[in-house]
């Protein structure tokens, strides 16, 4: 009984400190200042597409950006979360980065038809957004943003 309470606490503790070193930060600026930025309906409603009052698409970044929708229990979206964390800030100023969990943001992953993850939405500054489905290396990543978001932005 003592060994199994040990066991469950040594287990809570390693959990928090996972959860700790792969916390998105909350940013309430404009800018991601190289974060990758957890985004709820309100801020994606804010700061990417007013999907409540319209139908079209209509972006409202000054700055391509990328949406990644993950869940906490899906072991490819943890595998990319790092490379994401690694190229907010290698592109930091160029494009936006953002997350949205989609156990908690079911609107969210309805409006992109999110039926598997991890799922990447690139997003151009003008012009509808392109899905990827699925988990990549990062240069596969680079080369989508340097090609599709960086290209189209000029």
């Amino acid at each position: 009984m003592k060994r199994s309470f040990i066991t469950l606490i040594l287990a809570a503790i390693a959990g928090l400190s996972f959860a700790a070193q792969h916390q998105v930060k909350e940013n309430k600026k404009g800018d991601n200042g190289g974060e990758v930025v957890a985004m709820n309906k309100a801020n994606f409603i804010n700061k990417v597409c007013d999907f409540e009052n319209s139908s079209e698409w209509k972006y409202k970044g000054d700055k391509p950006a990328i949406i990644d929708l993950y869940a906490d229990w899906c072991g490819p979206c943890r595998m990319i979360a790092p490379i994401m964390k690694n190229l907010a800030k290698e592109y930091n100023g160029k494009v936006y980065f953002y997350k949205v969990n989609v156990d908690r943001e079911r609107e969210i992953a309805s409006y992109f038809q999110a039926t598997s993850i991890p799922l990447v939405v690139y997003i151009p500054v003008k012009g509808e957004p392109r899905l990827f489905r699925g988990a990549a290396d990062k240069a596969s990543y680079k080369k989508a943003i340097d090609q599709f978001l960086l290209k189209a932005n000029k």
